[in-house]
């Protein structure tokens, strides 16, 4: 039994802890809200995320970060992307020196433009081999209902994705292990912009010939980033590219085609917001993600537009319009 713990007390947050708790190990949950932490303690439930969903007895919480580091060989960091600096800023004191960080994040940072694991190394001075991303085709409220999942564990070095891949390969939940840290965390970042799109227009009333256009154009506009930075393309064939790809677009659990399905129906973005607790990641990384790819030379039309929709400079009428006039081309330009 390992000790790890996960700070973020989310929908993701909570179902990975579920699966490593499934998986043997002993899981502290850093909540930001104590009266969450309590149901988990006290009814081994999550009644904000998961109600009626048992978890297992050796999973607790904690609104006390320095209780819920202490001891852990492994720190899963699962909070909004864009508010990691801010918060690990404030836990670094209390980490281990040696653990591994393993993110579940699939976002950039606005104004860097830098990946999760990026952010943790700045802020932690963690080396690279101690920062791990968990990405795949891993929808929560699927998770935590123990069905059937695969994912990727992706770190620089292959001893310590192993050691990760151990430590989350339960009963329901397969991880398959990598060292393209770089194209697990675009893949897993990118889906969520693509998914916003191919929900836009589905709020729009396209059917599937649109859908399956946007996330097979959606999937070469992430390749040609990830191979322009050095990713390996394969990665991007795998569950951390197509499979999160399609899970994230194709399902009515996924915030971001929510999202999107909103935004193409009428609603503006502050509208969405208020509307829910959920984090959208893409609402947010979408300008990063472009920015991202501009500042590489890479040409991204999915990206460019959906931030113009979601920052109210473009109509979704007008983006789709705007993807079928484009100059036409080779499909592999």
């Amino acid at each position: 039994m390992t000790k790890v713990a996960v700070f973020g007390a989310g929908s993701w947050g909570t179902a990975f802890s579920l699966v490593l708790a499934d998986a043997g190990q002993d899981v502290t949950i850093w909540g930001r809200r104590p009266e969450v932490c309590e149901a988990i303690n006290e009814r081994h439930e999550n009644t904000e995320y998961f109600p009626g969903i048992e978890l297992p007895p050796s999973v607790r919480a904690t609104p006390d970060p320095e209780e819920a580091a202490a001891g852990a060989e492994f720190v899963v960091l699962s909070v909004p992307s864009q508010k990691l600096r801010e918060n690990l800023g404030q836990w670094t004191d209390v980490m281990p020196a040696d653990a591994v960080f393993v993110s579940l994040m699939k976002g950039v940072e606005l104004g860097t433009t830098k990946r999760m694991s990026e952010v943790i190394r700045e802020v932690t001075g963690a080396p690279a081999e101690r920062i791990c991303v968990v990405s795949g085709p891993n929808l929560a409220r699927e998770i935590a209902q123990r069905e059937p999942a695969a994912s990727v564990v992706a770190c620089e070095d292959e001893n310590v994705a192993r050691r990760l891949q151990d430590l989350c390969h339960s009963q329901a939940f397969r991880p398959y292990r990598s060292t393209d840290v770089l194209g697990c965390e675009l893949g897993g970042a990118y889906k969520n912009v693509v998914a916003l799109c191919v929900g836009m227009a589905i709020g729009l009333g396209f059917g599937d010939n649109t859908t399956a256009s946007l996330i097979t154009r959606g999937l070469a506009e992430t390749a040609r980033l990830a191979m322009k930075l050095g990713a390996d393309p394969l990665t991007l064939m795998g569950l951390a590219g197509l499979g999160d790809l399609v899970a994230t677009c194709s399902s009515p659990l996924s915030r971001n085609r929510t999202f999107g399905e909103n935004i193409g129906r009428g609603m503006s973005t502050e509208e969405i917001i208020a509307s829910t607790r959920q984090v959208a990641e893409g609402a947010k990384s979408c300008a990063s993600l472009y920015d991202l790819a501009s500042n590489s030379g890479v040409d991204a039309p999915v990206a460019e537009h959906v931030a113009a929709v979601v920052a109210g400079e473009m109509s979704p009428q007008d983006m789709m319009h705007a993807f079928i006039a484009r100059d036409t081309k080779h499909e592999r330009e």
